[in-house]
């Protein structure tokens, strides 16, 4: 069965030979890898012409991410999708891994597993797993933000194309809230336990560590859309709407360091939509939890704090 690796980039001169070079070493023998070029101004376009041969490719003007995701589904010959951003890469056995997973999980969509997330700092790199943990309820995972980025599943082509692609003025989020209208739409997401894909963080950060209050909005945006949606489909189950009301509860906390009414909001919108909310997880730890189940959560932010400078 032919995979499609698909391959966007902008201006990732010094990593996507490294992305080219670990689509090719895939294991699994029936691949195709493409790439499209999204108008970079680097060298980005002489590194991926030295694959001719190899692979397909294109280039065109720069008109964003999701853009060239959408032309690079359109290429693409194969039922299953490997996508690959250009500055990332795959471990050789990822595909087959996973390839060989759907052999006894036949109506499954979208096979996701964790990534490998490696960090590249002035004092080296060190590698981190971000697990997927269990429920493997994938409408609890979206909501905790366990689904992993674009590189972690293997993706069924006629899936994406069934719920209108990549969405191309999305800011951030992308594949967030693109799992968000494939489990709206029905699709069948399966956990593998194999993983492979290594995902890249850097010092100077990413579209979504450097404008955080965008991202916390698209997040709540997402929340918002999964609740109103299970709601209505009477799929809203009591653990649902507490990792739900968990993320926001989360993201409350970070936005308040910037913008105390935003967060005053999501309080709000968390009490509107579960009354008895008792925060829990790494962010509600049991002296903060004490403090907010008495106090409220002005106060409890006062005495984190007032810890915080003790510390």
């Amino acid at each position: 069965m032919l995979v499609s690796i698909l391959i966007p980039c902008h201006n990732a001169e010094r990593w996507v030979a490294h992305a080219i070079e670990s689509a090719l070493a895939q294991t699994w023998p029936d691949k195709e890898v493409i790439v499209v070029d999204d108008g970079s101004t680097d060298g980005s376009l002489d590194v991926i012409r030295k694959f001719d041969g190899q692979i397909q490719w294109e280039t065109g003007l720069n008109r964003g991410g999701n853009v060239a995701r959408n032309r690079l589904l359109e290429l693409a010959r194969g039922e299953w999708l490997q996508y690959l951003d250009a500055d990332d890469y795959l471990l050789r056995d990822k595909i087959a891994n996973q390839m060989e997973f759907l052999q006894s999980q036949s109506s499954t969509d979208i096979v996701f597993s964790a990534v490998t997330m490696e960090y590249s700092t002035a004092h080296g790199t060190r590698r981190e797993l971000s697990s997927v943990p269990e429920p493997h309820d994938p409408w609890i995972l979206l909501a905790r933000w366990y689904l992993r980025q674009t590189g972690g599943p293997l993706w069924r082509k006629q899936a994406l194309i069934d719920v209108g692609a990549w969405r191309p003025e999305q800011p951030c989020c992308q594949e967030h809230e693109l799992y968000l209208r494939l489990l709206m739409a029905g699709k069948q997401f399966r956990y593998c336990g194999e993983r492979g894909a290594i995902y890249r963080q850097f010092e100077n950060g990413t579209l979504s560590t450097r404008d955080l209050s965008g991202v916390h909005r698209e997040r709540l945006a997402i929340e918002s859309r999964a609740e109103e949606f299970l709601r209505k489909q009477g799929e809203l189950t009591v653990e649902r709407l507490q990792a739900i009301n968990d993320a926001r509860f989360e993201i409350a906390r970070m936005v308040r360091l910037y913008d105390t009414s935003l967060a005053a909001e999501i309080i709000e919108t968390i009490k509107r939509s579960q009354p008895h909310f008792k925060p829990r997880g790494r962010a509600a730890r049991l002296q903060y939890r004490l403090a907010y189940r008495a106090l409220g959560f002005n106060a409890a932010e006062r005495f984190a704090e007032w810890k915080r400078k003790l510390a």
